[in-house]
Order: C-alpha cells, then structure tokens, then sequence
C-alpha cells in the first residue's frame, strides 16, 4: 500500500490549495479514504472521511464548509480543497485508508503572509 500526498505549501491568508493523495497497492475505489491533519505539538485530527463510491462522507467539526473532499477513482487519487485558508490551518495534511494504519508521508501547508 503506498499514499503520496502532494499540492502543500505556503499560502497567504484567504487563498486556496488542493491537495492531492495518490494511491496504489489496494482497491481504491471501493475503499472509504480521509484527509487528517496534525498542527505542530497537537494530536492528529480528521478533516474528513469519503466512502468508495464518493456517496457517503462526513466532514470533521472545524471546517466551517472551508474544506471539500472529493476522490477520482478513475485516477486512484483523493482530493481536499481548501479555501479561506486561516493561519491556524498550517499543518501537516496526511489522507489515510480509514480502518486501516495506512498513511501517507503528508505534506506542509504553511499559512502566511
């Protein structure tokens, strides 16, 4: 199983990224996936879950409708749109076949002017 997460880095308060996690070595498109996070010094939180056909899914509790998953399994790739980025969003991003340890390495979203 192997996660790369791409699409991080530093961005001005207000702006958007896309973060992108590809995804090979298991059936994707049948596997619920989820973007989570971790603030330096802070536990790991969930930003959002996405079942495998993308029909079922929840968003965690701090997005503020700020945050959108989406997934191509066309692609075997999860997406997160971020938009009205805040400083408190700078974090490392990590998606994750949820029920299983698999995680990617993550990447830096730095939030900054």
């Amino acid at each position: 199983v192997q996660l790369v997460e791409s699409g991080g880095g530093l961005v001005q308060p207000g702006g958007s990224l896309r973060l992108s996690c590809t995804a090979s070595g298991f059936a994707f498109s049948t596997a619920t996936m989820s973007w989570w996070r971790q603030v330096a010094g802070k536990e790991r939180e969930i930003i959002a879950w996405l079942s495998g056909s993308g029909d079922d899914g929840k968003p965690g509790e701090f997005q503020e409708g700020r945050f959108a998953i989406s997934r191509d399994n066309a692609k075997n790739t999860l997406y997160l749109d971020m938009n009205n980025l805040k400083f408190e969003d700078t974090a490392v991003y990590f998606c994750r076949r949820s029920g299983y340890n698999d995680w990617g390495r993550g990447t830096q979203v730095t939030v900054s002017s």
